[in-house]
């Protein structure tokens, strides 16, 4: 096996991504074709798949509110990402000024809030000390601003968004988190974090994920800003049992 032929083997072993696919020589292997067309078809399929809102709402460790955007059907969703950004017309929020509001949002892979969201706000829960009295809301055909407009009418510090991410090719339930600090209608992307690419096919693990977005709820409150004002410098930790709660 050549120097390249190790290289390559080398990286597929630290991803499920497709690694040089051959771009020349005889014809591509059906094998492979056919395993294109299924993860495609996946990836299609995550978008209009409807999400378990039920097990989130029944689920007795959280107390969650249901609202949705403005977009009405996910066919408006998909071509106005605009009213994705906001509520419903007529929507009222208490305003308690929570610490932290949390935000879970079906996005454009529902299947991602269905199979990760309430693992990842467990796992938040046991390494975060306000995470375990924040008010979760379940946004409906929402994109990651509708969570400004939340923050806004609660009066929330800080909002943390979980939501779907785009499916790929590789993997169609990834979860992404997005954190601001007092959010309000307009707020700009560059003054929210992001920590993505959870999931369980070679991503980032609940206990990480938890443990990095800890650690910049708690730095966000010490700076009072989000977004290219916070750097993430959070440690890389593999293991985050027994860790002290911020």
């Amino acid at each position: 096996m050549g120097s390249l032929e190790k290289r390559l083997t080398s990286l597929k072993t630290m991803t499920p991504s497709r690694v040089r696919l051959e771009a020349e020589g005889g014809p591509y292997p059906l094998s492979r074709l056919m395993a294109f067309q299924e993860d495609h078809a996946a990836a299609r399929d995550a978008i209009f798949r409807a999400p378990d809102w039920q097990s989130l709402e029944t689920d007795p460790s959280m107390v969650t509110q249901r609202v949705k955007s403005r977009a009405q059907n996910r066919a408006v969703y998909l071509k106005r990402p605009d009213l994705g950004r906001r509520l419903a017309q007529g929507t009222h929020l208490e305003r308690t000024h929570p610490a932290l509001a949390i935000v879970i949002a079906d996005g454009l892979s529902p299947p991602a809030l269905s199979a990760h969201a309430a693992p990842l706000v467990h796992g938040l829960r046991a390494v975060c000390q306000i995470a375990k009295s924040a008010p979760i809301f379940l946004a409906e055909q929402a994109r990651v601003a509708i969570g400004d407009e939340i923050g806004a009418m609660t009066g929330a510090e800080l909002v943390l968004v979980l939501i779907g991410e785009r499916p790929g090719l590789t993997v169609s339930d990834s979860l992404g988190a997005y954190l601001s600090w007092k959010p309000n209608i307009g707020t700009r992307d560059s003054s929210r974090n992001c920590v993505s690419n959870i999931h369980a096919n070679g991503g980032l693990s609940y206990a990480v994920a938890a443990a990095r977005l800890a650690w910049l709820i708690s730095r966000a409150r010490d700076i009072e800003t989000t977004g290219i004002g916070l750097k993430d410098n959070s440690p890389e930790l593999s293991v985050i049992a027994g860790r002290t709660a911020l």
